[in-house]
């Protein structure tokens, strides 16, 4: 890249976007029970409005162990949503917003080999997409950004809390590929089977669109992943069912809200050495007189480090 390009996209000191407030260091997405741990002490809720619409659900903010975090309902309360209508972009910039550095994401999962069973939780560094039509970056409308995506989850971020998951008695997998899919329904026998021949290790309708626009925001990213089925593809377990799903949802919401308790403080106080913090320096490649004022103003909170 030209070294007048570099100097152009050299960090500024501030964000120049004026409406983005830190509410919370670390921002939480998955289920509204999530709410209701023991040790959280809820402060308030925010509806956020951003340039992409609504998020899923009103954040609410709360305290753990002196720390901000914000939660968000990833599906809203009450599950009113499908993983192809959650509004990603809006979800991930409302967390920006309030000046969340580091996301935890906790969602329900299928396994895609033997040695992970439901109630374990695995904590996959790579993803595979096979989602269609779904919006899933801050860039277009006069200005492109290329981000580094080969390493999709923060290592970091993942290792406090893949750490943290073991010091409760989780049984755990660090490592793995999540292969997303749009749903709602779930995969036919010959996908499931094609799937494994692929490697894959577990098998989700979320967290990929999340994982590339927390990766655009400069916000570190890790998946907590529930195991809860097999999906279709074992031979002697029952084909996935909602049923299925929830009663091992329940069965590990208890051990999920212990290590969110946990590792909360100590992805505040974790050093950000890593490459998420400064992901779009070399990313956005329009020449910063050519992007539109309206666009540079809706995306300040994002690019306003590099772009005024």
């Amino acid at each position: 890249m030209p070294p007048e390009i570099l100097r152009r996209f050299a960090p500024q000191d501030k964000l120049s976007g004026d409406n983005q407030v830190t509410e919370a260091a670390v921002g939480i997405i998955g289920g509204s029970g999530l709410y209701e741990m023991e040790g959280l002490k809820v402060v308030a809720e925010r509806d956020v409005k951003t340039p992409f619409g609504e998020p899923s659900d009103p954040l609410v903010i709360g305290e753990i162990e002196g720390v901000r975090v914000a939660f968000l309902s990833r599906h809203g309360r009450g599950h009113r949503r499908l993983p192809s209508e959650l509004n990603y972009r809006a979800n991930i910039y409302a967390l920006k917003l309030l000046g969340v550095h580091t996301i935890i994401s906790a969602s329900a999962v299928g396994s895609m080999k033997e040695q992970y069973h439901p109630t374990d939780i695995v904590f996959p560094h790579q993803f595979i997409d096979r989602t269609r039509r779904r919006a899933d970056t801050f860039f277009g409308d006069g200005i492109v950004g290329h981000i580094t995506f080969a390493d999709p989850i923060c290592a970091g971020a993942s290792k406090v809390v893949s750490g943290t998951a073991r010091e409760v008695g989780a049984r755990v997998h660090e490592g793995g590929v999540y292969i997303c899919i749009d749903g709602p329904q779930f995969s036919t026998r010959a996908e499931s089977n094609l799937y494994r021949s692929w490697g894959v290790d577990v098998i989700g309708m979320t967290n990929l669109q999340e994982a590339k626009l927390a990766r655009e925001a400069e916000i570190c990213y890790a998946t907590m992943a529930l195991v809860t089925d097999y999906d279709c593809w074992h031979e002697t377990a029952d084909d996935v069912s909602v049923a299925q799903i929830l009663g091992y949802l329940r069965a590990n919401a208890e051990t999920a809200q212990r290590i969110i308790r946990m590792a909360v403080p100590r992805i505040a106080a974790r050093k950000r050495d890593c490459p998420c913090v400064n992901a779009l320096q070399f990313a956005i490649v329009t020449d910063p007189d050519a992007i539109p004022a309206s666009v540079k103003k809706a995306l300040a909170p994002i690019i306003g480090k590099y772009v005024r």
